[in-house]
C-alpha cells in the first residue's frame, strides 16, 4: 500500500478546490447530479463498504459532460461564433456535441475511420459535425489541430486543460458532500483529466482521503509515466475508454502529486466487473467505467475494511460486446458450460450420455456431434454439448455422473 497524502493541495498545480467549485456552480443546473449509492451486495463480495456514483447516468451516459460543459462557458463570445473542434471516438465527443448544441456552438469532432458506426450516428445525433480521418486516434488527433488552425476553432482537449479538469473534479465534490465518510477514492485513469479533478478535491477536504488510479494491464500509460517503466500499451481491451498511450503533460503533473497509487487491473477483472454491476446494480457501466470495481475484485485486501467510492465514469458499451461478456462471465460461473465427450461409435451412446443430462436436470442447448473432423480413430468420435446448470456444484455433479457411466470427458473453458 502506497503511503497517505497529507490533505493539502500544492498551490503550483493549475486547479485549486475553488476553480472545481465554480466550475461545479457553472455547470450543475445543465447536468444530472447523479446518485452515490451504496452496494450492500458488492460490499459483502469485497469486504468494503462501497459507494457508487452513477455517472452513467448522466444525458450522454458518461461524467465526460461536466469538463466538456464548464469548457464551453468559459469561452469568449467570438471563441463560441467561430466553434469549437476535438478528436475522439467516444464519450468525449458527445459529451461535447450535445452541450455545444445546447448552447448555439458549432462543434467538429474528428474520428479515426475505424471508429464504430453507432458511435458516430450518436455524435452526429448531439448535432456535432463529424470529420472521419486516418486510422488511428492520432491521426484523427493531429488532423483536428491542423483544422483548428485552418478555421479559427479552439480545441477542447478530452483531458489536458484545466478548465476540463476542474469541470471532471466535481464528481468528486458531489460524492463527498453526499457521503462525507468516504476515506478512499477509486478512479479509472486514461488521459488523466478526471483523477485530477477528484485528487484535488480529496486532497482539500482537511482530512485524510486516499486516491487509487485504476489502469487496464494492457495500457498502463500513466503507471508508465509516473514509475519510470516502459510496459507496453497495445491491445483490444475492454475498456477502450482508457486505453490511451500517452497521458497529458498537465495531468502527469497533477497525478505525481495527488495520487497515493495506481493499479493494473486485468481484461477478466474487468468483464467480471461489468458482469456484477448488471448483475446486482441492474445498471450498465462499459469498460472503462467498470474498472474502480474491478480494482476492488482484483485487490481486495488492499480495500478491505475502507469506505470506498467507485466512480462509474459511463456506461456507453456495445450490446453485443456486452452480451459476450455476460455469457463469458456464465461460463466462467459454471452456469453456461460446453462439454466435449468421447464416444464409441455405436447405437445409443450419444442416446445414453444425453440421458444422463435429464437425470441431472441440466437443460441443453446445442448438441454438436463430429465424426469427420477430428484426430480421433476412424471409429471414435465427439460429442460437444452446450449446456445450462444452477452453478458450478452442479455442473461438476453432471460431469461425475458422465465420468461414471464410463464416459471421457473435457470441460471446454473459456478465455
Amino acid at each position: 500500500m502506497a503511503t497517505q497524502r497529507v490533505a493539502s493541495v500544492p498551490s503550483d498545480l493549475p486547479v485549486s478546490l475553488a476553480d472545481v467549485r465554480a466550475a461545479h456552480e457553472r455547470i450543475r443546473d445543465a447536468i444530472v447530479r447523479t446518485p452515490t449509492l451504496v452496494s450492500r451486495t458488492l460490499s459483502q463480495i469485497t469486504g468494503a463498504t462501497v459507494y457508487l456514483k452513477f455517472e452513467n447516468l448522466q444525458f450522454t451516459a458518461a461524467y465526460k459532460e461536466r469538463g466538456a460543459l464548464n469548457t464551453l462557458l468559459q469561452l469568449s463570445d467570438e471563441a463560441k461564433a467561430k466553434g469549437v473542434i476535438a478528436a475522439s471516438a467516444g464519450n468525449h465527443a458527445q459529451g461535447l456535441a450535445y452541450h455545444a448544441n445546447r448552447l448555439g456552438v458549432p462543434a467538429t469532432v474528428v474520428m479515426p475511420r475505424t471508429a464504430p458506426i453507432t458511435k458516430v450516428t450518436q455524435t452526429e445525433g448531439h448535432g456535432a459535425t463529424v470529420v472521419l480521418h486516418g486510422e488511428t486516434f492520432d491521426a484523427a488527433f493531429a488532423h483536428a489541430r491542423e483544422l483548428e488552425a485552418r478555421h479559427g476553432y479552439t480545441f477542447v482537449h478530452p483531458f489536458d486543460d484545466p478548465r476540463i479538469i476542474a469541470g471532471q473534479g466535481t464528481v468528486a465534490a458531489e460524492m463527498l458532500d453526499d457521503v462525507p465518510a468516504i476515506d478512499t477514492l477509486v478512479t479509472p485513469i486514461g488521459g488523466g483529466g478526471l483523477i485530477s479533478g477528484m485528487g484535488v478535491v480529496a486532497r482539500a477536504s482537511g482530512r485524510p482521503i486516499e486516491v487509487v488510479g485504476v489502469e487496464a494491464e494492457l495500457y498502463p500509460s500513466m503507471y508508465n509515466r509516473l514509475h519510470g517503466t516502459d510496459m507496453p500499451c497495445a491491445g483490444d481491451t475492454l475498456a477502450e475508454g482508457i486505453a490511451v498511450k500517452e497521458p497529458g503533460g498537465v495531468t502527469s503533473v497533477m497525478v505525481r502529486e495527488l495520487v497515493d497509487e495506481i493499479l493494473l487491473v486485468s481484461e477478466r477483472n474487468l468483464e467480471e466487473a461489468v458482469s456484477l454491476l448488471l448483475q446486482i446494480e441492474k445498471t450498465v457501466v462499459e469498460g472503462a467505467g467498470a474498472a474502480g470495481l474491478a480494482a476492488l475484485l482484483a485487490y481486495p485486501e488492499r480495500f478491505r475494511g475502507r469506505t470506498v467510492g467507485v466512480v462509474l465514469c459511463g456506461g456507453n458499451i456495445d450490446t453485443r460486446l456486452l452480451a459476450n461478456v455476460l455469457l463469458r462471465d456464465l461460463a466462467r460461473s459454471g452456469r453456461l458450460a460446453r462439454l466435449r465427450i468421447r464416444l464409441q461409435d455405436q447405437p445409443g451412446q450419444l442416446f445414453g450420455a444425453i440421458r444422463l443430462f435429464d437425470q441431472e436436470r441440466v437443460n441443453i442447448i446445442e448438441v454438436y456431434h463430429q465424426r469427420v473432423f477430428t484426430k480421433l480413430p476412424a471409429k471414435g468420435l465427439i460429442a460437444e454439448i452446450e449446456c445450462e446448470t444452477r452453478d458450478r456444484a452442479h455442473l461438476d455433479r453432471l460431469i461425475a455422473a458422465l465420468r461414471g457411466a464410463g464416459y471421457e470427458v473435457g470441460l471446454v473453458e473459456p478465455g
